[in-house]
């Protein structure tokens, strides 16, 4: 296993100025396109813009006001480990050999009954704490999918019909591993952390104390880091909502290869909480095929706009386009795979 260290950067992280003018300028180019599509195609929205903007509001709170308890629950998970859990018990458990040891850490969300949201800062920690981008990438991919809570949630909307449980957890496991692989090869595995993470881990190590004092700091310094990246995501899930007329989807749900496009867009727009998404996926049940509601329920926790913002917390923005890729081509695949077989 190895650990973040410090290194020369070309260039210095944005300041907290500049991705202030950054966020105000995203909210102005949201709020131009709410009134340009009003202007234009005003017949793609049953709703007026006053009552399509309440919604989005609604929305983005609801997203919120839904993750961060799990998010808080994540960032004291990820303490445990980095303060009062000892670095040898981490590294006896965990099987030396990459592949192993990434399978097994795919598997370890079964143990943590916390949602994508969650799993975040989890995923920082073990980073802190030595384990390799690598290997966090795998659990933070997995776990949302495997976690108790959604093998439960998924199997009372679904049970076993259309094999859809049984591809989620199979699906999801191949698609943290293939991740996991391919990051594993990276040239230079500080390359996939941004500076501003490798900037904390250096003020985590260097924190002395009791372990009070050192868990008080780190919950300080988690909370600074993630909480910006929920509010943003949270916002972009309900414009995004907004925006995006959803009977356009829907119309398309007949199609067996279509279907599985628009539920996959539709998942990276909602932004559920992968602990009750099975329900939502359940409404489409009559009217979309099988396949397309496995790409749904693969593709949401892992690659919607709110997951994505927490990413970038931590993972630069060509891995997280990578991981996307990666992500959507896999549930594609998987989902026509189960189109075939239902």
């Amino acid at each position: 296993m190895t650990s973040v260290t410090t290194r020369e950067r070309p260039a210095q992280p944005p300041t907290s100025r500049s991705r202030l003018a950054i966020g105000l300028g995203a909210g102005l180019a949201v709020v131009a396109a709410l009134f340009l599509i009003d202007a234009l195609a005003p017949a793609l929205f049953p709703q007026p813009l006053p009552t399509r903007a309440q919604d989005g509001l609604t929305l983005s709170l609801s997203v919120l006001i839904e993750s961060l308890p799990f998010v808080v629950l994540g960032v004291l998970l990820s303490i445990v480990v980095q303060v009062w859990v000892p670095a040898h018990v981490i590294e006896r458990a965990l099987p030396r050999q990459g592949w192993a040891r990434r399978a097994v850490l795919s598997l370890l969300g079964m143990l943590i009954p916390v949602c994508e949201c969650g799993n975040v800062p989890f995923a920082r920690g073990l980073v802190m704490r030595g384990l390799t981008p690598a290997d966090a990438l795998t659990f933070l991919v997995a776990a949302p999918i495997v976690n108790p809570i959604v093998i439960l949630t998924t199997h009372q909307a679904f049970g076993w019909d259309g094999g859809i449980l049984v591809a989620r957890l199979v699906g999801g496991f191949l698609i943290a591993n293939l991740i996991g692989w391919l990051y594993s090869r990276h040239p230079d595995p500080e390359r996939i952390l941004t500076d501003r993470f490798r900037d904390t881990c250096e003020v985590v190590a260097g924190e002395q104390g009791d372990r009070a004092r050192r868990s008080l700091a780190q919950f300080v310094v988690e909370l600074r880091a993630v909480m910006p990246a929920l509010v943003i995501g949270s916002a972009i899930a309900g414009a995004v909502q907004v925006l995006i007329p959803r009977s356009v989807l829907i119309a398309i749900g007949s199609n067996p290869v279509l279907s599985i496009v628009a539920m996959i867009l539709l998942a990276m727009t909602v932004a559920i909480c992968s602990n009750v998404d099975s329900f939502f996926a359940l409404s489409f049940a009559s009217t979309f095929s099988s396949g397309s509601l496995v790409a749904f329920l693969l593709v949401g926790p892992i690659v919607d706009v709110k997951m994505l913002a927490l990413m970038r917390t931590t993972f630069t923005a060509r891995v997280l386009a990578g991981i996307v890729a990666v992500v959507l081509l896999s549930a594609f695949v998987i989902g026509i795979g189960v189109n075939l077989v239902a």
